[in-house]
């Protein structure tokens, strides 16, 4: 190691589990939000593995196939193991995954699946008596085949009891970058997220299906993303549903129904979950006093702050500058030694 230059940050250890039956799409998700070296635009070192229960070759539909890089016995070294939904949601997992699985979460190990990655995981026996969601189209099945599950019905992703369930396709998306953020703070989730040219946060309450069946709702769509704009531009300031219903001309009421219409969600559970984005972005990136960073956020003081960090993050924005000052004061040493 050069003089003067502190060692590289160990990179979190990610499995992605496979086996024939798996989805293209969710295997590309993990790989490409794990599986990209972004070190050089402020994102953390990542060490994926695609661990299967033997080395050859895992058929994928479409004429792909993805080659394990380990097996099984490796998930004992992994901090996060993600599991890829289905292309048929009823695929039998092999029983050495199932097993694995089992052994993982026994050890506290976090387990995510991606949409119908939900049915391996009821397989295993993990979501008994849990909480899980999947495609909103799936839920029945699930339902079905796996009663001792308490499946939610309209939610992006949830967690309980160090497992993770996403529903289908751009909601693996949300749940992959929400793990990141929630490891390693909001700025890396962002830096991975502008790469990948998608949103960096969806709260996991937010409703899967959103319709959007006329014109006039799109013109609706387009007023009420100005007046998003404003509040996200204007955060310090008191919001009241009234007072963005005026901006947008309509009624608080319309405005409501029509918000939750476009965005999955309400008004306000909307603005709290940005001043909580926001907040997390000064606690990581600033050393404000965490009165003025509640000031800046509209929370309007630090107990209501300290409040909704509670609710949505189970900690508190003290503890959370902790943690992840200490995460990006190693990526910056680490930055400085690749450009010396």
């Amino acid at each position: 190691m050069a003089p003067g230059h502190a060692p590289a940050p160990t990179p979190a250890r990610i499995a992605l589990v496979a086996f024939p039956g798996v989805r293209a799409f969710d295997v590309s998700v993990i790989t490409e939000v794990w599986g990209v070296d972004r070190t050089d635009r402020g994102a953390p070192p990542f060490d994926l593995r695609r661990v299967a229960a033997d080395p050859a070759p895992v058929p994928l539909r479409g004429g792909l196939s993805l080659t394990p890089d380990r097996t099984l016995a490796w998930l004992t070294r992994a901090d996060l193991i993600v599991v890829p939904g289905l292309d048929d949601h009823l695929t039998p997992a092999p029983a050495p995954v199932l097993e694995a699985l089992r052994r993982a979460h026994a050890r506290s190990t976090p387990i995510a699946a991606l949409c119908g990655g939900a049915f391996t995981l009821a397989q295993a026996g993990l979501l008994d008596d849990r909480r899980a969601v999947t495609h909103w189209n799936l839920t029945d099945l699930l339902r079905t085949h796996h009663p001792r599950v308490t499946v939610v019905p309209d939610a992006l992703f949830l967690h309980d009891d160090n497992i993770w369930t996403s529903a289908g396709t751009a909601a693996g998306i949300d749940l992959c970058l929400h793990l990141v953020r929630t490891t390693h703070g909001a700025e890396a989730a962002a830096a991975i997220a502008r790469s990948m040219v998608t949103a960096p946060f969806r709260t996991g309450t937010q409703a899967q299906f959103i319709e959007h069946p006329t014109a006039h709702t799109d013109r609706d769509a387009d007023t009420l993303a100005a007046v998003r704009d404003y509040a996200l531009t204007h955060l310090a300031e008191p919001h009241t549903v009234a007072g963005l219903a005026a901006r947008a001309g309509m009624s608080p009421r319309s405005f409501a129904r029509h918000f939750q219409a476009t965005t999955g969600t309400t008004p306000l559970r909307w603005l709290i979950t940005q001043r909580i984005a926001a907040a997390q972005k000064l606690l990581e990136r600033t050393d404000l006093a965490l009165p003025e960073v509640a000031r800046r956020t509209g929370f309007g003081s630090e107990i209501t702050m300290r409040q909704h960090f509670a609710t949505h993050l189970a900690t508190s924005p003290r503890d959370y500058r902790l943690a992840f000052q200490h995460t990006l004061d190693q990526q910056e040493v680490d930055m400085a030694s690749l450009h010396p």
